[in-house]
C-alpha cells in the first residue's frame, strides 16, 4: 500500500523517500475545517521500483484469483436523500439529494494489462493525457482520480473510477464481475484483501468519511498493489477527490524504465510515475558479495529495535514508534540501524535476494501471500528471530509478538542488502 501519512502542505517524509501533497480543507472564509470531520485527503504517493528490480515479474501466476463479494446492492434512487436497499441495509442518509443515481455498467470487451501508475498534484489536462497516449509502445491509457481518504481513522490509499472502462485493467476475476462494478456504480467500495481482513474492514462493514457513509461491497485485486479500496467517481466527487489527478497506462510491449522517463518529460512538474507489472530488460543480479548485507552490529541493532516494540497494537498504516503494521515495523526496526528499507510489503520483498528458508538467519524477512483474490500478492511480512521464531504486527486487534514460524502460504525469505532495499521504489 501507499504512503500513509497524517501531516499537509507538500510533506517530505524522509523513510519513504517520496514528495506528499496534502491539499488543505478549508470552509467559510479562512477557517480550516475541523480535523475530525473531514477525511485526510491527499495525493497518492508513488514508489517507483528501481531499474534491474523487479516485483510482480518474479511472483508465480498460477494460482487463479477470486472475487469476493458481499450480496448484490437494489438499484439505488437517490432522489431527495431516499433509496430502497435490501433488507438489513442502510443506504447513507447523507448522500446528496441532487447525486444522480449510478450509471450502469457496460460488459467487459477487452482487456488491457497495466504497466504504470501516474499521480499528478493537479488534475491533468486533455491535451497532456492525449501527448501520453501517443508516446511509442502506450496501447491504453485509463484515467481516474486518486486521493488518500480518512475512512474509520485509517488512511486508504484510494481511486475513483469509471466502473465501465476501469474494469478492463484489472486481473481476469475481477474484470469479469458484473456484480463487483454494478456495487461499485451504486456507490459501495470494493477494498483489497489486506485492507478487510487485516485492516479491519469486513464485507458488509459501513465505514464512515467525510460525512458520507460506504458499505464494503466486495474484496477483490485491482492487480495495483498501492491501491487500498476502489470507488466510482460518482462517490469520489462527494468524498472531494480530486478529479482527474491519475492515470493508469497500458504498454505491454515498452520498457517500463524508458516509458517512465518519456513520461516524465511529458508530464506536469512534481508528477510521479510508478511501475505496475513492469517490462524490464535488465537482466537480475545472479551473484552477491558478502559487503552486499548488513553487518552484524547492524543486524543486532534492527532486532533490538524489533523486540522491543512486543505488545504494541497493530494500526493499519501505521509505521511506529507505538503502533505498527507488519511493514511498518520491518521499517522503522531496520531504520533503527540506519538501514533504509521500503515502506510496502511487496516492495520489501525485492530488497534483497531471496534465500531457503532452512537457510534463514536472524534478521532476514519472511513473507506470505494471503490473499485469496490475488494470490501471487506478497501482503504479509515478519522478521525472522532465529530457532524457529519470527516477530510480526499480525492484523487489527492484535499486537507485535514473537511466535513460531508459519509456513502455510509462505511466499520467501530475504536476506536485506541495503543498497538494493535504499533503491527500492
Amino acid at each position: 500500500m501507499l504512503d500513509r501519512r497524517t501531516r499537509v502542505s507538500d510533506l517530505i517524509h524522509e523513510a519513504r523517500q517520496d514528495l506528499a501533497y496534502r491539499p488543505r480543507i478549508r470552509y467559510g472564509r479562512g477557517a480550516r475545517l475541523p480535523r475530525q470531520a473531514v477525511p485526510v485527503i491527499a495525493l497518492f504517493l508513488v514508489a517507483v521500483l528501481a531499474t534491474g528490480v523487479v516485483v510482480v515479474t518474479q511472483l508465480p501466476e498460477r494460482t487463479p484469483e477470486t472475487v469476493a463479494l458481499r450480496r448484490p446492492v437494489a438499484r439505488q434512487s437517490l432522489q431527495a436523500g431516499t433509496a430502497t436497499a435490501p433488507p438489513t441495509q442502510t443506504w447513507p442518509t447523507q448522500t446528496p439529494p441532487t447525486q444522480a443515481p449510478p450509471l450502469p455498467v457496460a460488459p467487459l470487451t477487452s482487456m488491457h494489462r497495466p504497466n504504470l501508475f501516474v499521480v499528478a498534484a493537479k488534475p491533468l489536462r486533455s491535451a497532456v493525457v492525449a501527448r501520453v497516449a501517443q508516446v511509442a509502445g502506450v496501447r491504453a491509457v485509463e484515467r481516474a482520480d486518486a486521493a488518500e481518504v480518512g475512512m474509520d481513522g485509517k488512511r486508504v490509499q484510494t481511486l475513483g473510477v469509471n466502473p465501465s472502462t476501469f474494469r478492463a485493467y484489472t486481473p481476469k476475476p475481477t474484470a469479469r464481475s458484473d456484480r463487483l462494478w454494478r456495487n461499485v456504480s451504486a456507490g459501495e467500495i470494493a477494498v483489497s484483501f489486506v485492507l478487510g481482513n487485516d485492516g479491519g474492514m469486513p464485507l458488509g462493514k459501513s465505514v464512515a468519511t467525510a460525512g458520507q457513509t460506504l458499505r464494503v461491497g466486495a474484496y477483490a485485486t485491482m492487480g495495483m498493489g498501492a491501491i487500498d479500496a476502489v470507488v466510482s467517481r460518482q462517490t469520489a466527487r462527494a468524498l472531494g477527490i480530486p478529479e482527474n489527478n491519475a492515470l493508469v497506462v497500458s504498454a505491454p510491449k515498452a520498457d517500463s524504465a524508458k516509458l517512465r522517463r518519456a513520461l516524465l518529460r511529458i508530464l506536469p512538474r512534481g508528477s510521479q510515475v510508478a511501475t505496475i507489472n513492469p517490462v524490464l530488460s535488465t537482466p537480475k543480479r545472479a551473484t552477491w558479495s558478502a559487503g552486499a548485507f548488513m553487518t552484524a552490529p547492524q543486524v543486532k541493532t534492527a532486532l533490538t529495535a524489533a523486540i522491543s516494540k512486543l505488545g504494541r497494537p497493530y494500526v493499519w498504516g501505521a509505521e511506529g514508534p507505538d503502533t505498527f503494521d507488519c511493514s511498518g515495523l520491518v521499517q522503522w526496526a531496520y531504520a533503527q540501524a540506519g538501514i533504509k528499507v521500503p515502506r510496502v510489503t511487496h516492495q520489501q520483498f525485492v530488497a534483497g535476494p531471496q534465500i531457503p528458508l532452512s537457510q534463514a538467519q536472524p534478521g532476514d524477512l519472511l513473507f506470505w501471500r494471503h490473499d485469496p483474490t490475488n494470490p501471487s500478492y506478497v501482503s504479509h511480512v515478519a522478521i525472522y528471530w532465529g530457532g524457529g521464531k519470527m516477530l510480526h504486527a499480525p492484523r487489527t486487534g492484535d499486537v507485535v509478538k514473537l511466535v513460531p514460524v508459519s509456513t502455510r502460504n509462505f511466499a520467501g525469505a530475504v536476506r536485506i542488502s541495503p543498497d538494493v532495499a535504499a533503491r527500492v521504489r
